[in-house]
């Protein structure tokens, strides 16, 4: 299907039509929720998406850099390098790198504030030397540039029925939810990348810390502190998911399906932690496939409704792209994404 998104979206130059493809195939590879999500979009706003996931995904991979003996100096240059390739990219248009091209093109496009991606990039630069965080404000600080802004800058691309300044702070949230999320299903891969996201006061609270949890990393064995802890971050997190909620109604009626799919499918997330008896530090807990596989079969139901109804209004894209829908809806594409 990329070819038919990026006729649909208008891509005709050749090398960057293939930018926008290995930018899908970022998503496709390392963002299963993200990619079953933009799938649920209409056609020509899908490779936006991909282009932002691909950049977010290629920075954030610099800096997790494992087992290539990359210390933090020669990551540190690499993220210099590709922000001076981003800061080229965004005033010209032009990189040699694929995701800085679409990247640059899509901000252009959708008019995105280059803000948002000043600050992501001074949060990667943040991972290379902040292991953890003293509390909630301070980890706050740091989900800006991480998260915050990644719904900022998907937004303009999903469109809204409310002016953008009222629908922010929900997409801001939401993008928080999403990272608090990824930080409880991966507590143990992080301590193992030497980093802590739960703040140091909420697991003091509990009578945790770092060496606590090492400890029990090492050893496979459980401490109810831990466990105490962890549902505590739950609670936050699904705090934030209520923050999130008001913005989904403010969203265009064709971009509804998507992020209300993504939001089920993390929230599902924590579901499966908590079932899973909060054991982060010892294994990854996943939505189970029929789980999944229900929530794209309800995503797909909502797409077509709403292609119904954008229909006899004619709906047309930023850019002046009349909406083509969201693809074939049937049981071949909730197989592919459950």
């Amino acid at each position: 299907m990329t070819e038919r998104e990026l006729d649909a979206a208008g891509v005709i130059d050749p090398a960057l039509r293939e930018a926008y493809r290995h930018c899908r195939r970022l998503n496709a590879r390392h963002g299963r929720t993200y990619f079953l999500a933009t799938r649920l979009l209409p056609v020509e706003r899908r490779p936006a998406v991909h282009a932002l996931y691909g950049f977010a995904r290629w920075a954030d991979d610099i800096v997790d850099a494992l087992g290539t003996g990359a210390d933090t100096a020669r990551r540190d240059a690499e993220l210099a390098a590709l922000e001076r390739e981003l800061e080229q990219g965004l005033w010209d248009g032009e990189s040699a790198e694929p995701v800085v091209r679409a990247l640059a093109d899509t901000a252009r496009r959708y008019r995105i504030d280059h803000a948002h991606f000043a600050d992501f990039m001074a949060a990667m630069r943040a991972d290379l030397v902040v292991t953890d965080y003293a509390d909630y404000a301070a980890l706050r600080r740091y989900m800006h540039g991480s998260a915050a802004v990644i719904g900022l800058q998907m937004l303009p691309v999903l469109g809204t029925v409310t002016d953008r300044e009222t629908a922010a702070p929900h997409a801001a949230a939401l993008g928080v939810a999403f990272q608090l999320t990824n930080f409880l299903r991966d507590v143990g891969e992080d301590l193992d990348r030497g980093r802590v996201y739960l703040p140091a006061d909420l697991l003091a609270a509990h009578g945790v810390d770092r060496e606590r949890l090492r400890w029990s990393r090492d050893t496979g064995r459980r401490d109810p502190r831990i466990t105490s802890a962890l549902r505590a971050f739950e609670r936050l997190t699904r705090g934030v998911y209520r923050q999130a909620v008001p913005g989904l109604a403010m969203l265009e009626p064709v971009s509804r399906p998507c992020i209300r799919t993504a939001f089920v499918l993390y929230g599902g997330i924590l579901d499966a932690v908590a079932e899973d008896g909060y054991a982060v530090l010892h294994r990854r807990s996943v939505v189970p496939r029929r789980r999944r596989a229900l929530v794209a079969a309800d995503g797909l139901a909502r797409v077509a409704a709403a292609r119904l109804r954008a229909r006899p209004a004619a709906a047309r894209a930023p850019g002046g792209v009349p909406l083509t829908g969201a693809g074939p809806v049937g049981p071949r594409m909730v197989e592919e994404v459950a």
